[in-house]
């Protein structure tokens, strides 16, 4: 019998089982089921894993090990691209790396001494703009070229003291529209993300920067940097070699910002900072690397999620940070995780008997719990939580609101733990005055099941080192649920099919013939096209 036979005949057996029950069968559970590193506390007490599903939980993850070795040995573990899977390398800044025998470390350390004195130039005047100091950035990709390093720009917001970074990423003209509003075009560098420049949302944002720029400037490209390997297509545009910095093959879109792509992340903090996050990374990496898996941080988080998709059947996770400052972590975690895991076919090509991941989702604390929390505690879906929470914040005088916010957290997850009975439910409309049928009626609006699962990750504080131990931590959660799922987490053919059919209807719209698209596509256009006028 398989274990994951064995595991939902034990979710099965435990029937109508409470989390709460655990915490009186086991005194010790919070400790028991909290895993640590660095710094880092993840409970994972207030869940229906027991010691039988954490045991078999843990036979799932024995191919995990052999996986990731061959991973950071530089193997091809990307077979459908023929690819190495080495963006950890990133973020090594010491030792030696190989792939096929060459190692890659040399050649990442003069590109990240290159960014470092570019950002460096940048942030001190050395290179300036045609009207002067370099004042605004804005990087214009998409994808992985825009959602991690957006996300680390807000999330490290305390230790900008370097220009204005501004992030453009679709190919709706408003969002380059607003951010041009206002900016100085003599005063702009703008650096356009596309590992093949060929990215049509990211180069149609970039040719109209490029004409806002040539309106007041006598040379734009010269305020134009690259972040691409195709520097044929750089040159083409006219953007100097030395402000092109290129990333290899081996480094996925989504797991990208450790190198070039994060080079608005540098300009922003400093590349003294850049590389403390980067710090943070590679100790997420040991921790992965050399913990036992019953203690291996990434490990537990992939069996907590697997045990709440593909056992308890759960089919979303809502990742809530407590930290206004992480608000576009659920975002970006919803391309990391549903790009990497959200597949229908295992490695071999066969269809997969499993679920595979979950739509992951989310908003800061406290603002969701006056948005979508109610669905969460009442709601008929179970819907478990990812809390994460720093133990300080970053302004001392405003210590007394960090201590409201952890406190908020802290009632959250209790709060869907623990719930509140119809006895209880009574007892508060009795002592409101009500009686009879009516209190009956009230009692109920106010039953909350409870028994919600959630996870909370506690770091000290957010901080450019904590930040890379967190993405790391869920870079590698995703890896350890794609092995244990036997899937390859390192495509994303699910994007390809709606580029090329855009592609396609664009005569359509325009009044050419275009055939080959279904009555309903077909009449949309008409319709968008006599609305056009």
């Amino acid at each position: 019998m398989s274990a994951w036979t064995r595991l939902q005949d034990h979710r099965k057996a435990q029937g109508a089982l409470r989390i709460e029950a655990l915490f009186d069968a086991d005194p010790a559970r919070a400790t028991a089921f909290s895993t640590s590193a660095d710094g880092l506390v993840l409970d994972w007490s207030k869940t229906t894993i027991d010691a039988g599903a954490r045991a078999l939980l843990l036979e799932l993850a024995a191919p995990v090990p052999q996986r990731r070795e061959a991973m950071f040995a530089g193997a091809r573990i990307n077979e459908t691209e023929d690819r190495a899977v080495l963006h950890t390398a990133l973020r090594n800044l010491d030792g030696s790396v190989l792939l096929d025998g060459q190692d890659v470390m040399p050649e990442l350390r003069r590109t990240h001494r290159r960014m470092c004195d570019f950002a460096t130039a940048i942030r001190d005047g050395r290179f300036a703009g045609q009207g002067g100091r370099i004042t605004d950035v804005i990087n214009i990709g998409i994808g992985g070229s825009d959602l991690g390093p957006a996300m680390a720009t807000r999330a490290l917001s305390p230790w900008h003291d370097g220009p204005r970074v501004h992030f453009v990423s679709n190919v709706d003209g408003a969002d380059i529209a607003d951010t041009l509003q206002g900016l100085d075009p003599a005063t702009t560098l703008v650096i356009v993300a596309s590992k093949t420049f060929t990215t049509i949302e990211t180069m149609t944002n970039a040719k109209t920067a490029l004409d806002w720029m040539a309106r007041t400037v006598a040379q734009p490209a010269a305020q134009f940097a690259a972040l691409s390997s195709a520097t044929g297509r750089t040159a083409e545009w006219g953007i100097d070699a030395d402000r092109v910095f290129g990333f290899e093959d081996w480094v996925g879109g989504r797991y990208s910002m450790w190198g070039p792509i994060g080079l608005s992340l540098m300009i922003a903090i400093g590349p003294e900072n850049f590389d403390r996050f980067l710090a943070g990374g590679a100790a997420m990496d040991r921790h992965f690397r050399q913990a036992p898996l019953a203690e291996n941080l990434p490990v537990i988080l992939a069996l907590v999620g697997i045990w709440h998709h593909q056992v308890c059947g759960y089919g979303t996770r809502a990742v809530l940070p407590y930290d206004n400052r992480l608000a576009r972590l659920p975002a970006y975690l919803q391309q990391l995780e549903m790009e990497s895991n959200g597949k229908r076919v295992a490695m071999d090509g066969s269809d997969l008997v499993l679920p595979s991941g979950p739509v992951v989702w989310g908003e800061p604390g406290t603002n969701g719990q006056h948005a979508f929390y109610q669905l969460i505690h009442q709601g008929t879906a179970v819907v478990p939580c990812e809390f994460i929470i720093a133990a300080r914040g970053h302004e001392p005088e405003l210590a007394h609101h960090h201590l409201l916010l952890i406190a908020n957290c802290l009632a959250q997850s209790q709060a869907l733990m623990r719930g509140r009975s119809l006895d209880e439910a009574r007892a508060l409309m009795r002592a409101k005055g009500l009686a009879g049928a009516e209190l009956e009626r009230q009692a109920r609006h106010r039953v909350f099941p409870g028994n919600r699962p959630s996870t909370t990750l506690l770091i000290p504080q957010l901080d450019p080192f904590t930040l890379g131990q967190i993405v790391a931590l869920y870079e590698h959660r995703v890896f350890a649920e794609g092995v244990m799922l036997g899937i390859n987490s390192f495509d994303q053919w699910g994007v390809e099919l709606g580029k090329e059919l855009a592609l396609k209807l664009a005569p359509l719209l325009q009044g050419k013939p275009a055939p080959g698209h279904d009555p309903s596509t077909r009449h949309l256009a008409e319709l968008i096209r006599d609305a056009r006028g």
